[in-house]
């Protein structure tokens, strides 16, 4: 196919991902306090059984809309930007159409087969360790089921916005509007004094954001489509073949996106079933710091993601080096500090969620968690730069094999260790996704993510941040206290060292000026 527009200057790419890129970095930040705000009213406001109930049926629900959403959350992005750097504008409706109706029906399969089987699973014994909470389990996971087209035909509208080149939809619906109101609801919920209402209160959000993305596409893809239409396209068989490239590529990505979650949220579900529901819950506030840490990730690579793709359809390698290394520092700015803090002061973090919480291994939940997420971050998008890339078997590969490390450790380790067994096979799957492809890339693509801004940004958080919370903690102790001296100290050392270096970590506020004022 020949292309018809010139490679921009890195410069304006750089420019045009930071400004998406902050835009959704203060967006995921609400989201993720948000996120943390919800789990701490389900764990103080519910005993423990019933806050594990709760986390047990939506980590159910989510791993059930990741399966209903096929995969188009990394093939719309990638399609619907390649074909907008071809300028083949006239194809984006039939893209559209190609996956988002699948989508849809998958969807309401999906929650026809859990409101069948939910009834039938509080029976068949897997919560045998806490078997007289198993049929509330099945009532909110059938509630939940009735929510589950809206909710994936709400993520699946959101990433065609983004495959479009604007993160403001994705920003707005899902990081703010959504969050808010599973908030609000919660909130308005427990103070009611009611405790059989939580799951509609977090579910019902999705009727809102699904009608809100729907706008948003509808508005980026009427101004999309009244651009001209490139004058020479080589392969004029496209039309007729674009359904099946579409899912040639996202099918296997599909199959990775489920064992993705499933490595998030199965192992919420087998520790129930193995433990009981109490447990469930203990292990969930233990690992819920790594969704506040994930989501600045996502937030940089939905930024990253459609630019990457134009790019590496262009053939620009030395952009995309440019552009991983630099996403990379900035992802590792914006989670090692979090992650440094948390493992340090486990027992202040969990002490937040309510009494009880910091009971057994829960601590050293946190701090081995906390190790593997650092070694994730150092590695930035690296999945999403070997998707990209086209190795979308590749892709799936590595994390089939993550999940049946992660599978495979659960059920030998949760019997033997708890919920520390569930979380060491957590981090063992967490870093065989991230070095796997690492190790891809640098062989195929000549690419790695080790740039002056990664380094920079990795000597910062240890210096600024690392040392003075292990030294607080040694002079002053795990408490509340320590905490506090830490952050007096850390927080303005490191902001001021990030200003210090905001040209290696590419965060000059002159040059993105003059980036932006380039960006297409």
């Amino acid at each position: 196919m020949a292309l018809t527009r010139a490679a921009p200057e890195h410069g304006a790419v750089l420019g045009g991902t930071a400004r998406s890129g902050a835009l959704n970095l203060v967006a995921a930040g609400f989201s993720g306090t948000a996120g943390l705000a919800v789990t701490m009213l389900i764990a103080r406001g519910l005993g423990h059984t019933q806050a594990g109930v709760f986390f047990a049926a939506t980590s159910a629900f989510l791993l059930a809309q990741m399966v209903a959403k096929l995969g188009t959350d990394t093939g719309l992005v990638y399609w619907l930007a390649r074909l907008r750097a071809l300028r083949r504008f006239d194809l984006l409706h039939r893209c559209l159409r190609s996956m988002l109706l699948p989508v849809l029906v998958a969807s309401v399969l999906m929650a026809a087969l859990l409101v069948v089987a939910a009834p039938r699973l509080a029976t068949t014994g897997w919560f045998g360790a806490d078997a007289a909470h198993a049929p509330q389990f099945a009532r909110e996971l059938r509630l939940l089921a009735l929510f589950l087209p809206l909710a994936a035909l709400s993520d699946a509208l959101l990433s065609a916005t983004r495959g479009y080149r604007t993160m403001r939809p994705t920003a707005l619906t899902e990081k703010v509007l959504r969050p808010s109101l599973q908030l609000a609801g919660l909130l308005v919920v427990l103070l009611a004094g009611s405790v059989t209402a939580d799951v509609a209160a977090w579910v019902a959000p999705y009727a809102v954001s699904v009608l809100v993305a729907g706008w948003f596409l509808s508005t980026v893809d009427r101004k999309a489509r009244s651009r001209p239409v490139a004058e020479q396209v080589s392969d004029r068989r496209l039309p007729a073949r674009l359904s099946r490239a579409v899912w040639r590529f996202t099918a296997p990505r599909a199959l990775s996106s489920i064992a993705q979650v499933g490595l998030q949220r199965l192992d919420v579900l087998l520790v129930a079933g193995m433990l009981g529901f109490r447990a469930a819950a203990v292990y969930t506030v233990a690992t819920r710091f790594i969704v506040v840490g994930q989501l600045a990730n996502q937030a940089v690579g939905a930024a990253v993601q459609p630019r990457l793709a134009e790019l590496l359809a262009r053939g620009d390698t030395a952009a995309v080096r440019t552009l991983y290394q630099t996403s990379t520092g900035w992802v590792v700015a914006l989670t090692w500090p979090l992650y440094l803090l948390v493992a340090v002061f486990a027992p202040t973090y969990l002490r937040a969620f309510g009494a009880g919480y910091r009971q057994g291994s829960a601590a050293v939940v946190v701090a081995l968690l906390c190790a593997a997420m650092l070694v994730a971050g150092a590695c930035g998008m690296v999945d999403m730069v070997l998707t990209m890339g086209g190795r979308t078997s590749w892709n799936l590969a590595n994390v089939a094999l993550a999940f049946g490390v992660n599978l495979a450790v659960d059920l030998v380790a949760i019997p033997r260790l708890g919920i520390l067994g569930a979380a060491l096979g957590w981090a063992l799957a967490l870093l065989a996704k991230n070095l796997l492809p690492l190790g891809q890339i640098s062989l195929v693509l000549r690419l790695h993510p080790l740039g002056p801004a990664t380094l920079r940004a990795a000597a910062l958080a240890a210096g600024c941040v690392g040392v003075p919370a292990v030294a607080s903690r040694l002079l002053l102790g795990a408490g509340p206290l320590g905490l506090v001296v830490a952050l007096a100290v850390a927080l303005p050392a490191y902001l001021a060292g990030c200003l210090a270096c905001r040209h290696r970590l590419g965060l000059s506020p002159t040059a993105l000026l003059g980036r932006l004022s380039r960006a297409h």
